[in-house]
């Protein structure tokens, strides 16, 4: 499938109003620790790849049960599904890479709109959270990465990419895109992103698209 253009948002704090691990974190009793290290990688001040590792450990013992749970706290972003829909109205496609989990992102990106997306996975066993993640972890250059890829793979030039993101794990991304935005964003990525969203609304993006 070809396509006009592509959009890559990151998930956590951006597709979302959530951080999904935090979500994960509360049923092992442990949202507060893990909010804290979340939003220290968030700002770049620590390794991503790392802090997710010492993160999920926190998560070792949650039921695989409890991801309904988590579902069901979950808030979209508002415009959000607008936004999506104008999308695929022009002919464009819209991915998601994020360092949260596809447990979650399964069920979540394509009952708003998302066509592609792309997560860390959790290793479980016996039911529950082994507290480690399965396989390479989707870090900032993954997520550069992957949006070349979907570009590449969907037929759609570099120059007609955008990129959408939140954290410091998002910026490679949002360099690597046509356009790249900071959206929710934490300080540093409003400093080097192109352009800044101020608005919490996915909607405002609709008038930049090709």
């Amino acid at each position: 499938m070809t396509a006009r253009f592509l959009v890559v948002l990151d998930a956590d704090s951006t597709l979302i109003r959530n951080e999904v691990i935090e979500l994960i974190a509360d049923e092992a009793g442990r949202g507060a620790e893990v909010a804290a290290a979340t939003e220290a990688a968030m700002r770049g001040e620590t390794d991503f790849a790392t802090s997710l590792r010492s993160r999920v450990s926190a998560l070792a013992g949650v039921p695989v049960a409890a991801f309904e749970r988590v579902l069901a706290r979950i808030e979209p972003t508002p415009g959000v599904r607008d936004l999506t829909a104008a999308v695929h109205a022009r002919g464009g496609i819209v991915g998601v890479v994020s360092g949260g989990f596809h447990e979650i992102l399964d069920e979540l990106a394509p009952a708003l709109g998302v066509d592609v997306w792309r997560a860390n996975r959790l290793a479980v066993a016996d039911g529950s959270v082994t507290g480690e993640v399965a396989g390479a972890i989707v870090d900032a250059q993954a997520k550069a990465d992957q949006l070349a890829a979907w570009a590449a793979e969907h037929g759609v030039a570099p120059h007609r990419t955008i990129a959408i993101g939140d954290g410091a794990n998002d910026l490679r991304m949002i360099a690597a895109a046509g356009l790249g935005l900071a959206f929710n964003a934490k300080p540093r990525v409003r400093a080097e992103a192109p352009l800044v969203v101020g608005t919490v609304d996915l909607a405002q993006v609709i008038p930049l698209l090709p």
